[in-house]
């Protein structure tokens, strides 16, 4: 064999082994497992506005990826660099740079779990809603502060916090503070189907005003089997035309939620909240209601009570009473157990 020979053969050799080897490397950038995470799903967050260089640095400081260069040459490969989407993705246990930048561009983000509850005032609200979200407690807080935007969806200041039904509710993460507010209307809506709304008419209350005596009811008892007995109480009051006289709306006006006895001072509280002094429903909710504390109001055990008082074992529950003079008795063994308690504000 002359030397030309030796010298072809070993470059098309060279070239054989170079061409298989890049081969391999291709098919290993495409198809191999890249993203070496520990755990089985890792979740990603890529914030709005982010840019590919973004992505990288992601991937690559949160350790995400073994190969850095192939994930980006295979993202260009796809054009993914020119169409990045911002959301929340999980990345499960060995996926390849083809899955990965399939899932990425196509933005196939997974949905989050919104829940909040026990919220007393609506300033307490951004805090437990945006919790899972990327929008900041501030932005959502300025939507609740927008009364243009408060109007045009049939509430007010006062009666905003109504309109929010505690319960775990799916979204993207990075929903807008637009698109969360409209969420919630749209959950709202959906609560009062044509059924709850009969229910309403038919006690003479708007779906606003059952979320205010809802409110209220909450406030008197933690015991949900004895939520419809409270709600027919503060109904028959109603009807009659007389005050409530709802100990927890004069706490809501003291704006003092430490108090533990309600004291005749706090009766003279001047507030459109004081129930003592100022006949039919307060001007909003006194809390964020519960599903079963606005179901309880439309489904109101009919009885003919019209007085309560706490129960001086401080389990919880309630003496009921059609009259005063029971209910006075019933007073004073509650007077008398919180004195011996100590309790004394």
């Amino acid at each position: 064999m002359n030397k030309k020979k030796v010298i072809l053969a070993s470059v098309i050799i060279a070239f054989s082994v170079m061409l298989s080897s890049f081969g391999l490397y291709f098919h290993s950038m495409i198809f191999s497992p890249n993203f070496l995470v520990k755990e089985e799903d890792r979740p990603l967050m890529i914030p709005t506005g982010a840019t590919f260089k973004d992505v990288q640095n992601l991937v690559h400081d949160g350790r995400y990826v073994s190969d850095l260069l192939s994930f980006s040459f295979l993202s260009k490969l796809m054009n993914y660099d020119k169409s990045v989407k911002p959301g929340l993705y999980v990345i499960k246990k060995k996926m390849s740079n083809m899955q990965v930048v399939r899932m990425l561009r196509a933005g196939e983000q997974v949905p989050v779990n919104v829940t909040f509850n026990n919220v007393r005032m609506t300033p307490d609200l951004p805090e437990k809603i945006t919790k899972n979200l990327e929008i900041s407690e501030e932005d959502f807080m300025k939507l609740l502060d927008n009364d243009s935007l408060l109007e045009a969806n049939g509430f007010d200041s006062l009666t905003i916090v109504g309109m929010f039904i505690p319960n775990t509710y799916q979204m993207y993460w990075n929903v807008s503070p637009e698109g969360l507010f409209k969420k919630m209307k749209n959950e709202y809506d959906k609560f009062w189907n044509d059924e709850r709304i009969a229910k309403a008419k038919e006690m003479g209350l708007t779906p606003k005003e059952v979320s205010v005596l809802a409110s209220i009811v909450q406030a008197e008892t933690v015991m949900s089997d004895e939520r419809p007995i409270v709600a027919g109480l503060y109904f028959n009051r109603l009807k009659r035309g007389e005050v409530l006289a709802a100990d927890p709306t004069l706490v809501f006006a003291a704006q003092d939620f430490e108090i533990r006895r309600v004291l005749n001072k706090h009766k003279e509280i001047e507030s459109p909240f004081n129930t003592y002094k100022h006949k039919g429903l307060p001007p909003g909710p006194i809390n964020m209601p519960e599903i079963s504390s606005l179901n309880a109001v439309l489904n109101y055990k009919k009885h003919n009570y019209l007085f309560m008082c706490a129960k001086e074992d401080f389990s919880g529950y309630h003496n009921f009473a059609t009259n005063q003079r029971d209910h006075s008795r019933n007073a004073a063994k509650f007077q008398r157990a919180m004195n011996k308690a100590g309790i004394y504000r």
